[in-house]
C-alpha cells in the first residue's frame, strides 16, 4: 500500500477516523465485537452477585427494587456519563480513557516544522488551548493529577486482568449447570479457553471482529428475544422502570452491599471509552443507544419476571435456569454456546483497552518503550502489544488458579471500575472549567452528579477490598509507581537534553567566514514547548561553503570550559547523531564527542525519526534533508516512517 505525498506537517496529524453512511453503520458492527461483550455478559452473574444462590429468596418488592437499581445505574452511568458525554473528551487523536483526559490537560509539544524531531507518535497534539484561568490551577496540581489518571489507567490495566477471569469462569459454570460431574474441571476449562483467547490477539482488531461481531451481535439478540418471552410470564415486573423502588430497596433492607452486586452490571463502561481509539465517538453512541442498552434492559427484566415467578426453581442460577424450555430444551444449548463465546469476547474488551491504554502511555513516556504491531492500514489506534499480551495471560492465568472459583473472583472484581469512574469524572470536570471554558458551577454540578452515583458504588466496592478487592489495588499501586517512576526518569532526560543542546555555530568557529564569536554562557533553562523556529541551528545563515579537507578545512572548535580554540581536523568518516526529543539545537553527545575527540567526520548526520499517522511513506517522501551551510559537511535529516514500516 502506498500513501501520497507528504506535503505539510498540518495533514500529518492523527485524526480520529470519520465514516459515514454505510461505513458508518459497519463500523458499528465492528464495536459489538470488541466494546460491548463485556457489559453485554453482566446478565450471567448479576442477579446471583446481588442474591447469592446460598442466601435467601428475596421478595417480590426486592426483585423489583434491584432490577430498578440496575435499569436505572445503565441508564445514568454507561448511557449519559459515559456514551452522551465522555466520549466527547476524547483527544484530537480519537483516543479515550483516564489518561486521555490527562493528556488533554497537559499535552506533550507540537511539532510544528520538519526540521523538530519526535521518535515516536508525532500526532499527540494539543487537544485545547489551557485558558488563562485553568493555567495557574493546572502548573500547581500537575503531579498530583498526573499520580490521580496514571492510578487512573493503572486500575484499568488491572482491570484487564480480572475480566477475562471472571467472564469466561462464568461461562463455563453454565456447563455445570446441565452437566455437574464437570464442575471440578471448571478450572482447566477456562484456562485454554483464556489461552486460545490470548493467542489470536496477534491478528488484529479488524480480523478479530470479523469473527467476534456477529457472535456478539446473536448474543444480544438472543438476551433481547429471551427477555421478551420471560417478561410475558409477568408483565408487572415494569414497575422496576421507575426509580423510587431502587430508592425504596435500600430503605427497607439497608442492605448497601448490595450495591456492589449492581456495580457488576455496569462493568465494561470503562472498556467503552478506553477503546474510543478502536473506533469513534459516532459509531459507539449509535450501537450502544440503539441496540446494546434495549437488549439489556429486556434481558434483566426477563431474568427479574422468571424470578418473582419460579422463585426457588431459578435461584441457584438466575441466567441459565431462567432461559425458555428448560436446561435441556435446544434453546438452551444454543445459548449456552453463544454465553461461552460471548464471554470469551468479553475479555477482549479490556484486552484490547489495555493495548490502546499501552499506546498512550508509552507515546507520552509514562511506561518503558514496547513493541507495538498496528494491525489496521486505515486505523492507527488499532494495534497489538505482544509484551502487555504475553503479561495479560500469564497473570490471567494464575487469577483463575489461585482464586479457583467464581464468587472469590467476583469479590475481586468491581473495585478497580468504581475507582476508575471516579477518576474520569473529576477529570471530565476539571476539563470542562479549565479547557472547554464552562462556567465552574456546570463542572461542580457534572462532578457532584456523576460523582454521587460514582461514590455510592465505590463506598459499596470498597467493602470488598479484605475479601480480595486487594488484589487489583495492590497491582494497582504498582503499575502506578513504575509510571510515575519511568514519567520522572524521563522527564530527567528531556530536561538535561533540553538544556545542553548546543547552536553548532556557537562552539565551532569555520575561519574562513571570518565570523567572531563571543563566549557565551550555558544555555538559559525553557521550556521545551516554547522553542523559537529563530533558534534553531539548521537555519541558512549563509550560502559560503569550503571544501572540507584533513586539515579541517578552518575549523575550530571554542572550548567554553577552558576559554580555548582547538584546531579541528577532518576523518574520512560519516558520524550519525541521533536527536531524541524535538527542540533546538544539536545534541549533547555532538558537543561532548568532539569535546573528547578534536576531530570531525567529513559527514555528519544529525538524524530525527518520525513516525507520520499513515500506514506508509512513499521512498521520495521518506527523507527530508537539511544542509548546514555554514559549517561544510553537517547535515539535518528527517527521517519519516509510516506506522506499519
Amino acid at each position: 500500500m502506498s500513501s501520497g505525498p507528504v506535503t505539510n506537517v498540518k495533514d500529518l496529524q492523527r485524526r480520529p477516523v470519520s465514516p459515514s453512511g454505510g461505513a458508518l453503520l459497519f463500523m458499528c458492527y465492528q464495536t459489538l465485537g470488541v466494546i460491548y461483550s463485556d457489559i453485554g455478559t453482566s446478565p450471567l452473574y448479576v442477579l446471583n452477585g446481588i442474591w447469592p444462590s446460598s442466601g435467601p429468596l428475596p421478595s417480590n418488592e426486592d426483585i423489583i427494587g434491584g432490577l430498578s437499581a440496575i435499569i436505572w445505574s445503565l441508564t445514568i452511568l454507561p448511557l449519559i456519563k459515559y456514551t452522551l458525554i465522555s466520549l466527547r473528551f476524547g483527544t484530537e487523536e480519537g483516543e479515550g480513557g483516564t489518561f486521555a483526559l490527562c493528556q488533554g490537560l497537559y499535552p506533550r509539544p507540537e511539532a510544528e516544522d520538519d526540521d523538530r524531531t519526535l521518535t515516536s507518535d508525532s500526532g499527540i497534539t494539543k487537544s485545547w488551548r489551557q485558558t488563562a484561568r485553568g493555567r495557574h490551577f493546572l502548573a500547581r496540581f500537575k503531579w498530583p493529577l498526573y499520580f490521580w489518571s496514571l492510578f487512573g489507567t493503572a486500575l484499568t490495566l488491572s482491570d484487564g486482568i480480572f475480566t477475562p477471569a471472571v467472564s469466561v469462569t462464568s461461562a463455563v459454570g453454565g456447563l455445570a449447570v446441565a452437566k455437574p460431574s464437570v464442575i471440578n474441571k471448571i478450572t482447566p476449562i477456562s484456562i485454554g479457553f483464556l489461552a486460545a483467547l490470548f493467542v489470536i490477539q496477534r491478528f488484529g482488531t479488524a480480523r478479530i471482529t470479523a469473527v467476534f461481531a456477529p457472535v456478539t451481535f446473536g448474543w444480544l439478540a438472543l438476551l433481547a428475544v429471551t427477555g421478551v418471552v420471560n417478561i410475558a410470564k409477568y408483565p408487572g415486573i415494569f414497575r422496576a422502570v421507575d426509580p423510587s423502588r431502587a430508592v425504596m430497596w435500600f430503605v427497607r433492607t439497608k442492605q448497601y452491599d448490595q450495591l456492589a452486586g449492581v456495580l457488576l452490571a455496569i462493568t465494561g463502561c470503562e472498556a467503552m471509552f478506553a477503546n474510543l481509539g478502536q473506533f469513534n465517538a459516532l459509531s459507539i453512541q449509535l450501537s450502544f443507544g440503539c441496540f446494546v442498552y434495549p437488549s439489556l434492559v429486556l434481558a434483566y427484566l426477563g431474568q427479574g419476571s422468571r424470578l418473582i415467578v419460579d422463585k426457588e426453581n431459578v435461584f441457584s442460577n438466575v441466567f441459565y435456569q431462567t432461559i425458555p424450555g428448560g436446561h435441556n430444551g435446544p434453546l438452551y444449548w444454543i445459548v449456552y454456546v453463544f454465553s461461552i463465546l460471548a464471554t470469551l469476547i468479553a475479555s477482549q474488551a479490556l484486552i484490547t483497552a489495555t493495548f490502546s491504554l499501552s499506546q498512550q502511555l508509552i507515546n507520552m513516556k509514562s511506561l518503558p518503550p514496547l513493541r507495538l504491531v498496528y494491525t489496521s492500514s486505515l486505523v492507527q489506534g488499532q494495534i497489538y502489544v505482544p509484551t502487555a499480551n504475553i503479561i495479560l495471560v500469564l497473570a490471567t492465568v494464575i487469577v483463575v488458579g489461585v482464586f479457583k472459583n467464581l464468587g472469590n473472583m467476583t469479590n475481586a472484581y468491581g473495585f478497580a471500575v468504581a475507582t476508575v469512574m471516579i477518576v474520569t469524572t473529576s477529570f471530565i470536570a476539571i476539563q470542562l472549567y479549565c479547557l472547554k471554558q464552562q462556567p465552574i458551577a456546570l463542572s461542580i454540578l457534572f462532578f457532584l452528579v456523576f460523582g454521587f452515583f460514582d461514590g455510592l458504588f465505590w463506598g459499596a466496592s470498597l467493602r470488598k477490598v479484605p475479601h480480595g478487592a486487594w488484589v487489583p489495588l495492590t497491582i494497582g499501586f504498582l503499575l502506578t509507581a513504575l509510571m510515575m517512576f519511568w514519567t520522572w526518569a524521563k522527564g530527567l532526560e528531556d530536561d538535561f537534553d533540553g538544556k545542553n543542546r548546543r547552536n553548532p555555530r556557537h562552539f565551532i568557529i569555520n575561519q574562513s567566514l571570518r565570523q567572531t564569536i563571543a563566549p557565551i554562557t550555558a544555555p538559559e533553562e525553557k521550556d521545551l514547548s516554547e522553542n523559537s523556529d529563530e533558534d534553531y541551528p539548521t537555519e541558512v545563515v549563509t550560502t559560503f561553503e569550503t571544501p572540507g579537507n584533513e586539515d579541517g578545512g578552518g575549523l575550530r572548535f571554542l572550548n567554553h570550559t577552558t576559554q580555548t580554540e582547538i584546531d579541528l581536523a577532518r576523518i574520512p568518516a560519516c558520524a550519525i547523531f541521533h536527536k531524541l526529543t524535538a527542540g533546538r539545537g544539536v545534541p549533547h553527545s555532538f558537543y561532548a564527542f568532539i569535546q573528547h575527540l578534536p576531530a570531525l567526520p567529513r559527514i555528519v548526520v544529525f538524524l530525527s525519526v518520525r513516525v507520520v499517522p499513515i500506514a506508509y511513506v512513499n521512498r521520495e517522501d521518506a527523507y527530508n534533508v537539511t544542509k548546514v551551510r555554514s559549517i561544510p559537511g553537517f547535515y539535518g535529516v528527517l527521517y519519516r516512517t509510516g506506522f506499519r514500516g
